[in-house]
């Protein structure tokens, strides 16, 4: 479907995307995942049109879209804002792609009505958009965006303006909708639940380059370096040592089979730290409510803080003494 071959964007002397290589098979959701100012928003205005790259090619369906205008490249793009025009309703407003391209009228008006139905807004054809909430007006542009049919939907940090809860909520009813429609998509996110539960494959970049691109539990559970790691929220790295393929940290050894000898970073991930009546000694440093579950910061008498995770109500208080136990086997090495 969408290939992106050694894409390099220059402004002045920043290059602001670095060689990326990117692929997006036909039905896939991919969501590109990074900090602000690392390129996402850029790659994304590139393989559409709005920006011009130094060198690299962008190919979709096999076609070569190299000077290609960005209305003929048969892309659907929704951004953060939205971009509605407010002087239009919101059938107007879905309409208006249509429109450009040249569709008669009572095709026009069966399209809208059946777009609409599909974001969940039904009826909603002669409101105007002021008169819309937050999360109706992302609807209304997500409308406007899959009206046309494109061949590929780009969506830009589309739900980064919106409330906690009707984040949440719009995330799983994107995901819904993407499954019934198949549709092909391209999405950019700084949040990584978000690129978590929508994604089929993460991309995450870092000052321009791809990082890693995998599946959601992959990524989450075999990060390629700290940084990815610590990107998507996790916190218990510590250093360690390669020998003789184990990573010694001051925790015990854990496996670390197909890396060279030198210094690492060891990975524990959620489940493979415990609080027990025997273990490595600490104290309760600070707890945090996480819905849930109660996630405890414990300083280890052996120097490293780690977050763990209590269940069933029953957390230590601030300044418990407390033993962690660490199951070797639920461990990453990366680089540090």
């Amino acid at each position: 479907m969408l290939s992106v071959r050694d894409l390099t964007v220059r402004f002045g002397d920043t290059v602001a995307v670095a060689d990326v290589d990117l692929d997006v098979g036909a039905g896939e959701v991919v969501c590109v995942l990074g900090p602000s100012g690392c390129g996402k928003s850029t790659l994304l205005r590139t393989i559409a049109g709005l920006e011009r790259p130094a060198a690299g090619e962008v190919v979709l369906d096999g076609r070569d879209l190299a000077g290609v205008r960005p209305d003929q490249r048969g892309l659907g793009m929704m951004f953060q804002d939205g971009a509605l025009f407010p002087h239009r309703d919101v059938a107007g407003n879905v309409a208006f792609g249509l429109r450009m391209r040249g569709w008669d009228r009572a095709d026009v008006t069966a399209r809208v009505h059946e777009v609409l139905a599909l974001v969940g807004l039904r009826g909603f054809g002669g409101r105007e958009v002021s008169t819309l909430s937050g999360g109706e007006q992302q609807r209304v542009a997500l409308a406007r965006a899959l009206a046309p049919e494109p061949n590929l939907l780009m969506l830009d940090e589309p739900l980064g303006s919106l409330d906690r809860g009707l984040r949440d909520r719009l995330i799983g009813e994107l995901r819904e909708l993407f499954d019934r429609l198949g549709s092909t998509v391209l999405y950019v996110t700084h949040d990584q639940d978000e690129a978590l539960a929508l994604a089929d494959r993460v991309v995450v970049m870092r000052a321009g380059r791809v990082v890693q691109a995998a599946p959601p539990d992959e990524l989450w559970r075999r990060p390629a370096d700290a940084f990815v790691a610590r990107f998507l929220g996790q916190t218990n790295l510590v250093a360690a040592h390669i020998e003789d393929d184990r990573a010694v940290t001051v925790l015990g050894d854990v496996p670390a089979r197909g890396h060279r000898d030198g210094d690492v970073a060891v990975l524990f991930l959620p489940d493979a730290l415990r609080l027990t009546r025997d273990g490595h000694r600490g104290v309760v440093t600070a707890r945090r409510f996480a819905g849930d579950h109660v996630v405890v910061t414990v300083e280890l008498a052996a120097g490293p803080q780690l977050e763990v995770a209590c269940w069933g109500g029953d957390a230590p208080a601030v300044g418990s003494d407390v033993a962690v136990t660490v199951d070797p086997d639920a461990t990453w090495v990366v680089d540090p």
